[in-house]
């Protein structure tokens, strides 16, 4: 593993353990808060893992419009 997945991967562990704890302690409004910002970072650490933003496609309206 590449030193840059250690640390998405210590991070990733980081948030949800926090957020695990949140939960445990009470704080249900605070990580219903979070919820949106946790989905946001899971999908760049999976989008990273995949090279999603290495490939690059053709781009919107590139392709010849057939007659």
């Amino acid at each position: 593993m590449k030193s840059r997945q250690v640390m998405t991967v210590a991070v990733l562990a980081t948030v949800l353990a926090w957020s695990t704890l949140m939960t445990v302690l009470g704080y249900l409004a605070a990580v219903a808060a979070l919820l949106p910002s946790l989905g946001l970072l899971i999908q760049q650490i999976v989008s990273a893992f995949n090279g999603a933003g290495s490939r690059r496609g053709q781009g919107a309206g590139s392709e010849e419009l057939s007659r």
